[in-house]
């Protein structure tokens, strides 16, 4: 590798921009003294909700903890028995199908869209059986699900629905924003995401009943009338001595999912360039797929879908030709500073093949791409001399393996 490839800084996936006012918020909270859940982690709940179109927000440390709670809180509401089945797409992150598992329940893999990658609506009936519970569509890489069949499905066959949104916020899919359209949406905050606090996920609902469980499995399974401290302000006489004898009552099986008011205060700053950091993200998609278009005979680029938006949380691409080597690809653009993944191979991992056996020949889709897909970054924070050098690389290494 040459002195100026050491030098520069990698081009990563994502990045954590922590700005000025976000500093400012960050600093209120410390001069407030406030770190457990207070005035901040409400002002972000009810924002996020509200740019999803839900009554109820709730702020948790991770994507996966707000599905795993998500499930919890459908599972104990309609009854479901271990061992019942929720239906997942054959690609994603690991975590869509872990809180499956986590919740005794059994993960039932549907294969995907070849080149949109969320679940493959006409492949979800067949893997439907006495059993099933729950469908748990994935919005991929910022793009939504074709959700209309999904939700159809779902209504006909009586079952529930969570989306799983990590990777997807405040795109909308014929009109409607993702997170609206099912009991329960769940969004991740986590580096590298639309809304990066470090840690942090989200469940939006518009039930009355299953915010308060959801709040409850948060918080260790607490009695709902205490999750907050100053859940007791305000009150007094009889009203109070209620909240005093349940303060430490517990009614379920929970968790410690809980954030502070410093990640609310990073996410809240970030509201506030939301719109500017999605133009910036629409421009380097725009500018990368026409980079790339000359090399589309090789090259499968992302397209996106009639109806829906697309929040480019990341920038996937495919090999299509069978002779041009994945690791060859790869190995050459990390040399040249540009950070890669491989696009959310599920099915292959040793923890699942060991648990399921080899499960790709069914989901020949999945597999396909578990060989072929990968992505690079396509963040806000990326600059137009990062976008050209991604460019050049890539030009430079097909011009090698014509």
């Amino acid at each position: 590798m040459s002195k100026m490839m050491a030098a520069r800084p990698q081009i990563g996936i994502g990045g954590c921009r922590v700005s000025e006012r976000a500093k400012e918020l960050v600093m209120e909270v410390l001069d407030s003294n406030r770190l457990s859940a207070g005035p901040m982690i409400d002002r972000f709940e009810r924002a996020i909700a509200g740019l999803h179109a839900r009554r109820f927000g709730l702020f948790t440390n991770s994507g996966t903890s707000a599905l795993q709670i998500a499930l919890a809180a459908l599972k104990e509401r309609h009854g479901w028995q271990d061992g019942d089945e929720v239906l997942v797409p054959a690609l994603t992150f690991v975590a869509t199908s872990n809180v499956v598992i986590y919740n005794s329940l059994k993960p039932v893999f549907v294969d995907v869209e070849p080149n949109r990658f969320c679940i493959e609506p006409g492949e979800i009936e067949r893997h439907i059986t006495p059993r099933t519970r729950a469908i748990m569509p994935v919005h991929i890489a910022g793009l939504p699900c074709e959700m209309d069949p999904v939700l159809e499905i779902a209504a006909r066959r009586g079952l529930r629905v969570v989306e799983d949104s990590a990777e997807s916020m405040f795109v909308k899919y014929r009109g409607r924003p993702v997170g609206s359209m099912s009991d329960i949406g769940c969004f991740s905050t986590y580096v590298a995401h639309i809304i990066t606090t470090g840690v942090g996920g989200f469940c939006v609902t518009d039930d009355d009943e299953l915010i308060v469980m959801l709040k409850s499995l948060m918080n260790h399974g607490r009695d709902s009338i205490y999750t907050r401290i100053d859940d007791d302000a305000g009150r007094e006489g009889k009203a109070l001595f209620e909240i005093a004898d349940r303060r430490f009552s517990f009614v379920r099986l929970g968790y410690s999912y809980r954030c502070t008011e410093m990640e609310a205060a990073l996410g809240l700053a970030q509201l506030e360039t939301r719109e500017a950091d999605w133009q910036r993200r629409q421009v380097i998609a725009r500018r990368l797929c026409e980079g790339l278009a000359p090399l589309s005979d090789a090259l499968q680029l992302p397209v996106e879908r009639e109806g829906a938006e697309h929040a480019w949380m990341f920038f996937p691409l495919v090999l299509r030709n069978s002779k041009i080597e994945r690791g060859a690809l790869i190995q050459h653009l990390e040399d040249h500073q540009i950070e890669t993944r491989y696009l959310l191979p599920l099915l292959n991992q040793p923890v699942y093949r060991e648990m399921f056996g080899d499960l790709e020949p069914a989901y020949p889709v999945a597999a396909n791409l578990n060989r072929r897909a990968f992505y690079i970054g396509c963040h806000a924070g990326m600059t137009d001399e990062e976008v050209d050098h991604i460019l050049d690389c890539f030009h430079t290494f097909f011009r090698k393996h014509a």
